[in-house]
């Protein structure tokens, strides 16, 4: 019987060629956490310096510069009855009572001759407004901050005419003009002056088209997913309609656009620019996500419990919409709204079929001229004066807020009704 020797002591155990492959492979993984680490450092800070951006331009677009004009009612013959004047057509009534005239009077008593000229010309509207929400305000003397116009406004940021700055800045010394938190920002619509512009409108617009785009996206792209899951034969045609809708997902917007405007309002011209065309011409670009998504949550369902329930005696309509459905849910609501929060952030498509132009009013219904929030701030984006480049920065923040909610929405949706197995 042979003896087993003992490895000698103190031999090396790797070579020298192992130990620099060692050294080479745990500085190659070192590298790779590092490229990962900085792109994700760097992906932040882009993030904060976009967020930050919006932030410092847009604080001042929720901003309206004011100067206050006192009236003394006692002596002016406007009359305020209630059941007059919250009646529609109450602002007509106080315009035709002289309102435009005694705001204009008492602006050049409140402020000076130079200064009152110098107030917005729909001045008269915010002191109507006041007096229609509370016909109290219309009794005795009573201080109303009324609207700078903008060039007074531009001058009180330091910027424009020099002349207007001295006067800007003296009516600062006295404590008659100010930067004022505008409510009427989310309540006004699109107006040539920045100091009367609001967001209501286009974020009406946004909701009516977003709202059509959801009946008739989800519904449809839902049933093509069932379909195409769990009833279509494996054929040629199938495949080749799978590939079809795949590629629909990349195809750009606006050529959905494009498509919008030589089928849909070839059929409905009266329709141009209403959210219903723009609904639907949103549809077809989220549709393929819809179901793309749709299929992989589908997809994503045990075979057991299909055969479970098969093996009890439901039909195969049954098994897909009494179990295979309500499981797959929550991957499809994700996918729905993560689908609509692109489409809600859309501008091309919009564009072809007619949603730029100047809408003043918000739309009453589905078929009335809308804007939609996208649009919105591209048409101001490109207006050159100052006040519009902070009234842009404050909507893309409106914007940015509702993308926020509606991703908030797919969370709070995926996580109740999340099934685990």
């Amino acid at each position: 019987m042979s003896e087993v020797s003992a490895p000698p002591r103190n031999l090396p155990t790797r070579s020298a060629a192992f130990e620099r492959r060692l050294k080479k492979r745990y500085a190659s993984e070192r590298r790779f956490k590092l490229l990962g680490l900085s792109a994700i450092v760097f992906s932040v800070a882009v993030l904060v310096l976009l967020l930050g951006n919006m932030l410092w331009n847009g604080i001042g677009g929720f901003q309206r510069t004011e100067v206050p004009v006192t009236i003394n009612f006692a002596e002016s013959p406007v009359s305020a009855n209630p059941d007059v004047l919250q009646q529609p057509g109450g602002e007509q009534n106080l315009e035709l009572q002289g309102l435009p005239q005694i705001v204009a009077t008492a602006a050049e008593q409140s402020l000076g001759s130079e200064a009152a000229e110098h107030i917005s010309v729909n001045a008269w509207r915010t002191v109507a407004q006041e007096i229609i929400a509370n016909t109290a305000n219309a009794q005795g003397e009573r201080t109303f901050w009324v609207p700078a116009s903008p060039d007074l406004a531009t001058a009180y940021s330091d910027d424009g005419d020099p002349q207007l700055q001295a006067l800007a800045d003296g009516l600062d010394e006295r404590g008659l003009i100010a930067n004022n938190f505008d409510f009427g920002f989310l309540q006004r619509s699109d107006a040539t002056d920045p100091q009367e512009a609001g967001i209501w409108g286009a974020l009406k617009g946004s909701m009516l088209t977003m709202l059509v785009t959801l009946v008739l996206a989800f519904p449809i792209g839902v049933l093509a997913a069932l379909y195409l899951e769990e009833f279509a034969p494996k054929n040629r045609w199938t495949d080749i309609i799978e590939v079809s809708i795949n590629n629909l997902a990349a195809v750009p917007s606006i050529i959905f656009g494009l498509l919008g405007l030589a089928v849909f309002l070839t059929i409905f011209p009266n329709f141009r620019s209403a959210p219903i065309i723009g609904g639907m011409t949103l549809a077809l670009m989220t549709m393929p996500v819809i179901v793309i998504s749709g299929r992989n949550a589908i997809k994503a369902v045990p075979p057991s419990i299909r055969d479970g329930a098969l093996g009890v005696g439901a039909s195969p309509l049954q098994v897909v919409f009494h179990h295979v459905l309500p499981l797959a849910l929550p991957g499809i609501l994700t996918g729905t709204i993560i689908g609509m929060a692109r489409a809600l952030g859309e501008t091309a498509p919009l564009l072809m079929i007619g949603m730029r132009a100047f809408v003043a009013t918000p739309p009453a219904d589905f078929t009335a001229p809308a804007t939609v929030l996208p649009v919105q701030i591209f048409l101001w984006s490109d207006e050159i004066d100052r006040g519009f480049v902070e009234r842009t920065s404050a909507a893309i923040i409106v914007l940015l807020l509702f993308l926020l909610l509606m991703n908030g929405v797919a969370i709070y949706l995926r996580n109740k009704f999340e099934k685990t197995w």
